[in-house]
């Protein structure tokens, strides 16, 4: 088997939060693969120097090496770790991350072209990179991100609530502010409603969303938890009934296809590779980005109608179930046989 060295962000051990790399590095170590996985540092400079260092050290010992490739500034770490593996004469994949990548083509033409032209391969979890990249001439290969839909208790909903889960990191691409102008408009019609707000800070928008909340004077109706164990969260799942997702930059986020698998309606904006992920009215529904009318109305519209709703759950979670590992294997094992 090969000796893999990973090359992402693998801090969850610091933040409890673990990603679709952590998840992905532990069934190849499963499969057999000989798996290094740097870096767990905090501080992103430190991260940087660490996987370059590392990448030094091993390089007599890596067969190949991934690079989760995101599309903000982790993007230039992606760069000088892919260029130094050339330098080091390793081959690498990219494995592409950031649902903004595409911008990347337009902002940074000539660093794509030498991070992504002298890989040896390119995976993306969803449709709308694979065919954004193979617009600007790449070859993708779409494998998508991992569940073990076993793991995931599918609950039906026979009767919908105005009982909100959001599940994400408070970030500005991720635009947290909308599901409390969602709520604000939602109390409305049913004076009960009420919100669960899961996810890391990371950024002002925490701050903003929390202002949010005391301005419109939502206090009583609004939970924020900070980060939970995806089996947590998993957990309070099972006292919501509807789940929002409010990005404004997205590829195929993983919490909302847990949310598809636990049996959850979902209601999202159709940022990126979203529509790819979700097939409008038939497997979830999809708004405009920053549309918090138009999803306060889709809320409106599964609450009044819950037999809509469950026909919605059922087609997701079959879709949820095409993500688990024992069928994506086969394609990670052939594109790293093929190096």
């Amino acid at each position: 088997m090969k000796r893999i060295l990973y090359i992402g962000n693998f801090i969850a051990s610091s933040t409890q939060y673990v990603t679709a790399s952590e998840i992905l590095s532990d069934k190849l170590q499963m499969e057999g693969y000989q798996v290094l996985k740097t870096s767990d540092k905090l501080n992103k400079s430190l991260r940087l120097l660490d996987m370059i260092w590392t990448m030094t050290k091993n390089r007599n010992q890596t067969d190949v090496i991934l690079i989760d490739t995101f599309s903000t500034i982790n993007f230039y770490g992606a760069f000088l770790c892919s260029q130094w593996a050339r330098l080091l004469n390793l081959p690498y994949i990219n494995i592409l991350h950031g649902g903004n990548l595409p911008m990347r083509f337009n902002k940074n033409p000539y660093l794509c072209k030498l991070i992504f032209k002298n890989a040896k391969s390119l995976v993306a979890p969803s449709n709308y990179l694979k065919d954004e990249f193979e617009r600007n001439g790449y070859v993708v290969k779409m494998i998508p991100n991992i569940i073990f839909i076993e793991h995931y208790i599918y609950k039906e909903r026979q009767q919908i609530e105005p009982k909100l889960l959001w599940v994400r990191a408070f970030d500005q691409i991720y635009n947290p502010e909308m599901a409390i102008e969602v709520l604000k408009l939602l109390v409305q019609k049913y004076p009960q409603a009420e919100l669960c707000m899961v996810g890391p800070v990371k950024d002002s928008s925490y701050n903003n969303t929390f202002q949010l909340v005391n301005k419109y004077g939502l206090e009583s109706q609004v939970k924020f938890t900070g980060v939970l164990s995806k089996s947590a969260w998993h957990q309070l799942a099972t006292q919501y009934d509807i789940f929002i997702n409010t990005t404004n930059i997205d590829n195929t986020p993983v919490s909302v296809i847990e949310a598809m698998a636990l049996g959850l309606p979902v209601i999202s904006t159709n940022s990126g590779g979203l529509p790819y992920l979700m097939e409008h009215n038939i497997d979830g529904v999809l708004v405009n980005k920053n549309d918090a009318k138009a999803m306060a109305a889709a809320i409106c519209l599964l609450i009044q109608n819950p037999i809509i709703a469950v026909e919605m759950t059922q087609k997701a979670r079959k879709k949820a179930a095409q993500m688990e590992w024992n069928v994506v294997k086969y394609q990670w094992n052939k594109v790293l046989n093929d190096v």
